[in-house]
């Protein structure tokens, strides 16, 4: 891994690159041309997952959002 990467910096969950809450735009970018619509909702419900036991004082409507709600709108073209 590189210092460039837009990657989850655990345990709090901000991007290791630009120091915004994961997934960052650039990451969820990313990670939309990487998977189809359905792994990318898999893979981010894991992350979420993850992410609730890391930082359990994130509430369940804010994980939603930013792992989630996001993935609804990607669309293979």
């Amino acid at each position: 891994m590189t210092d460039r990467e837009h990657v989850p910096c655990r345990p709090g969950w901000d991007c290791w690159s630009c120091d915004r809450p994961w997934p960052c735009d650039p990451a969820r970018e990313d990670l939309a041309l990487q998977l189809d619509p359905v792994e990318l909702a898999k893979f981010m419900g894991e992350r979420l997952a993850e992410a609730a036991r890391d930082v359990p004082t994130l509430q369940p409507g804010e994980l939603f959002e930013r792992f989630l709600q996001w993935t609804w709108k990607v669309r293979r073209q």
